[in-house]
């Protein structure tokens, strides 16, 4: 009986240390949430893995909610969809460098956007992060910065709309 006590604590114990998501998706709504995006979920969730994805979006001048960051931490892994406009989204840019210094496990789908581009911020990256130069402290944009080349240095998917 002790034996089964003990193996059931241990068997608790385990299942507690389960995430809640396979997959985390990142991605700027307004270029992916009613197209990509949608239609990965879709597939994730017909597949049953346990995909979070924010359907609410973050409105200008509100933070980053802490279900947000728990989502982040609960899950496997990380599909980023890097838009051409992912770099001009600052909540897009703190999701991904937490999630790189998480240490989380990201594979990048590059959605209209060279991974090279991605990786030096270049081509449509380069004027988004010009403009938050100007607007945020230096170290915030370096760490944005990191991410994206972290990112860009991962082989992943490149998706041309097909």
């Amino acid at each position: 009986m002790e034996e089964f006590e003990q193996q059931n604590s241990i068997t608790a114990s385990l299942s507690s240390l389960r995430l809640n998501y396979d997959v985390f998706l990142s991605f700027r709504g307004e270029d992916t949430r009613e197209n990509i995006t949608e239609n990965l979920y879709n597939a994730l969730y017909a597949e049953g893995i346990r995909v979070f994805r924010d359907t609410e979006g973050i409105s200008q001048g509100d933070e980053i909610s802490s279900g947000l960051m728990e989502a982040i931490n609960d899950s496997a892994a990380v599909i980023a969809i890097i838009s051409p406009n992912y770099a001009s989204s600052r909540w897009c840019l703190e999701e991904l460098a937490t999630i790189c210094e998480l240490g989380k496990l990201v594979l990048p789908v590059f959605d209209r956007v060279n991974p090279s581009d991605v990786r030096r911020q270049l081509g449509p990256f380069f004027s988004h992060f010009e403009s938050l130069e100007g607007r945020f402290e230096v170290e915030k944009v370096v760490r944005w910065r990191n991410a994206m080349k972290e990112v860009g240095d991962k082989s992943g998917w490149v998706y041309n709309n097909g």
